[in-house]
């Protein structure tokens, strides 16, 4: 045998299969090799140790370790000549390399450094949840976990890309191929095995990369806009005594409906805080004042904070922890004072603020506590979102968050619960990562960190649609977690309950026109009426080639119009808030249709488009309430009513860098496109977000 551990080189995909003895190995080589018509290297090993087996029963020692490398090598060398585009690898010197260590406490420097040398396009480490078979030269079952953890932990050690395979035989089979075929994909594109992997744990596919890519090179078309969406244009108008009336026909009907209360409230409050962290970066107190600091910089902000400092509801409990801190507090100058408030508000030591989610800062102050945006929700929910005495709360969270928002749950729900006698289930999700973007510099290269991974920012809420999507609810209350109201919690409760009436009307005439359709009880007169009711109730323009088309035809563009998720939202009052309005749109088809348009999707270099954003009468508050269910009562898919085409493209700072990346359609904007769409103007008092830790200052967040 010629004593030889080099790797040829090749062009070939090698997969490597690695884990313990009776994981499943020879088994899945052989199956792959079959599924891809090509080679297979069996273990050299076990020919070998067989044999000296059956000649004088010998067991394998340590002098074996370098012939089965040997023989291993030869065998891998000649089954790649043969080879068509993949050679799969029953085992390979790593597998030798961590026999060695286990049995004998050292390895042969040779097979070590030939181990670590040997490149493998992707190992596949076998799982231990197959039963474990004997034969002549395997060891035994016992400590499966403590071997496997071994052999995965050589993986991690030496940097190998690789991907964990469990289940039975055909799961397996079926999961590997769909990563070798991705797997290929990628290297076709340039990605190399350890983009791959990275990929991959995160759940998105080459192709979504490639994509994003495309994307960032062909750049997004802005929205066309027609003109903005106003009161009798758009936009309904009713008077308070119709929003009565629609409130209490949802009171009539809410207990046939599973409700629930949908809060994006994910990511910590970094901008609520950011022009105190700024202040806190470029101000020296030893240098200058806090004056002449706000005058250099012309920070209106920071000098409203501190006018107003005492009014902010967690001004008392600052005080107290800064006389503890300094005990020499109350005889500091002022400037001190003020320095050390903003100081300790956002000391990693102590208060934190910027680095926790809204959900949890104080924001109203009450005679007998201070309540936070989650305690607010959960007010707001068993006010409106609840039926047959129980209210369902859902919050999309970041997992590193999750346990500050239980924790306060837990001591916020009881007293909820007991002063409305309503019970409240509480949920959580996360943003799945899978909907991250990857990130690229300005001349659309890819962007690796210091250890040369790939770089991910998320996708924008635009995410949150897959969260949407896997609720169980028949009406959905959306809201954002800063845009809650210390008073006034009978207002805000007429308004949402009064769109769900609305929702509730719309869809009780949109599922009696669909299941007429599907009685086939339609005729010439009801097709006019449905026809009507479209454009008049509903704002969907009829395509101008209509008229050409067969009864049967008409009737199934009908229907196709109809059977979609169906959104009413409020809008209010454009005062200036940044942020989307209601607009009509022209797509690509020439058809109208009514859209939430963010600044960033029009082009503002284009006179006339920045015109008719400029003229919006409205503004989008994130005040919707949604039906997500079919006429049979089936969940629609939410991701088939995305406009693909209306993502963003942002750009951000990394580590100094400027990095592009992509952000999906947002969640109120081009990820409900396609769903059936009604605006409702609803008055400013509905709409109180908390963007900076100033809006704390604004009456409808303090005590009256």
């Amino acid at each position: 045998m010629e004593k030889n551990l080099r790797q040829q080189k090749t062009t070939i995909i090698k997969i490597a299969l690695f884990g313990p003895e009776s994981t499943g190995k020879t088994t899945l080589a052989k199956q792959l090799a079959d599924y891809y018509e090509t080679e297979w290297v069996p273990e050299f090993a076990r020919d070998y140790l067989q044999e000296k087996w059956e000649e004088n029963q010998h067991i394998c020692v340590a002098d074996d370790m370098m012939p089965i490398a040997y023989g291993q090598t030869a065998l891998e060398n000649e089954k790649l000549s043969q080879a068509k585009k993949y050679l799969f690898c029953d085992t390979n010197l790593m597998v030798t390399k961590v026999f060695s260590e286990m049995y004998y406490g050292f390895c042969d420097p040779l097979l070590n450094e030939a181990a670590l040398e040997h490149e493998y396009d992707l190992f596949f480490l076998t799982d231990i949840d197959v039963p474990w078979e004997k034969d002549d030269i395997r060891d035994s079952p016992n400590g499966r976990e403590t071997v496997f953890s071994v052999f995965k932990q050589t993986l991690i050690d030496t940097k190998k890309p690789f991907i964990t395979l469990s289940g039975d035989k055909e799961s397996r089979l079926s999961k590997a191929t769909a990563i070798i075929d991705e797997l290929a994909m990628a290297k076709e594109s340039g990605f190399s095995s350890e983009d791959f992997v990275q990929l991959y744990e995160r759940g998105i596919s080459v192709d979504a990369i490639l994509k994003q890519l495309k994307i960032f090179k062909k750049g997004i078309a802005k929205s066309n806009l027609i003109s903005p969406a106003t009161i009798d244009n758009g936009i309904l108008a009713f008077s308070e005594s119709e929003f009565e009336e629609k409130a209490a026909f949802f009171d009539s009907q809410k207990e046939k409906f599973k409700i629930k209360k949908f809060v994006p409230a994910s990511g910590a409050a970094t901008r609520m805080f950011k022009f105190l962290r700024a202040f806190l970066n470029d101000f020296d107190i030893e240098k200058e004042t806090i004056n002449a600091y706000i005058n250099r910089q012309k920070n209106k902000e920071l000098s409203i904070f501190i006018v107003a400092m005492d009014k902010f509801p967690f001004f008392k409990a600052m005080e107290k922890k800064l006389k503890s801190i300094y005990p020499d507090f109350e005889s500091l100058e002022r400037d001190y004072k003020n320095y050390y408030f903003i100081k300790t508000l956002l000391s990693q030591d102590y208060f934190a603020f910027a680095d926790k989610p809204k959900a949890v800062l104080p924001f109203h102050k009450y005679k007998d506590h201070i309540a936070n945006p989650i305690e607010e929700h959960l007010n707001e929910c068993v006010h409106y979102a609840s039926s047959n005495k129980v209210s369902n709360l859902h919050f999309t969270v970041t997992e590193a968050h999750q346990g500050l928002f239980e924790k306060e749950v837990e001591v916020l729900k009881h007293k909820v619960e007991k002063d409305s006698g309503i019970q409240i289930n509480i949920a959580y999700s996360y943003q799945n990562a899978g909907t991250d973007s990857i990130a690229v510099d300005t001349k659309d290269r890819l962007v690796r960190d210091k250890n040369e991974a790939l770089i991910f920012r998320p996708g924008g809420h635009g995410a949150l649609i897959q969260n949407l999507n896997a609720l169980e609810a028949d009406v959905i209350f959306i809201k954002n977690i800063d845009n809650v109201i210390q008073n006034h919690i009978d207002k805000i409760t007429l308004y949402k309950k009064a769109l769900a009436g609305i929702l509730i009307e719309v869809q009780q005439k949109v599922f009696n026109y669909l299941n007429a359709i599907e009685q086939k009880k339609i005729g010439e007169n009801q097709l006019e009426e449905m026809i009507l009711f479209l454009s008049e109730k509903l704002n969907i323009e009829i395509s101008s080639d209509f008229g050409m088309f067969t009864f049967e035809n008409k009737i199934s563009k009908i229907k196709e119009l109809l059977d979609r998720p169906i959104r009413v939202c409020g809008m209010v009052k454009n005062e200036g808030e940044p942020g989307g309005g209601p607009f009509w749109v022209m797509n690509d088809k020439g058809i109208k249709s009514l859209q939430i348009v963010e600044t960033s999707q029009v082009d503002l270099s284009d006179k006339k488009q920045s015109k008719i954003l400029a003229e919006a009468t409205h503004f989008n508050p994130v005040d919707l309430v949604c039906g997500i269910k079919n006429y049979k009562g089936e969940k629609f898919d939410l991701q088939n009513f995305v406009d693909q085409k209306t993502g963003f493209i942002v750009e951000k700072s990394v580590e100094g860098i400027t990095v592009k990346n992509y952000e999906l359609p947002g969640l109120w904007n081009g990820s409900m496109a396609h769903w059936l769409t009604i605006f409702v103007a609803v008055p400013l008092i509905t709409f109180n977000p908390v963007k900076t830790v100033n809006d704390l200052l604004k009456a409808p967040h303090q005590p009256q």
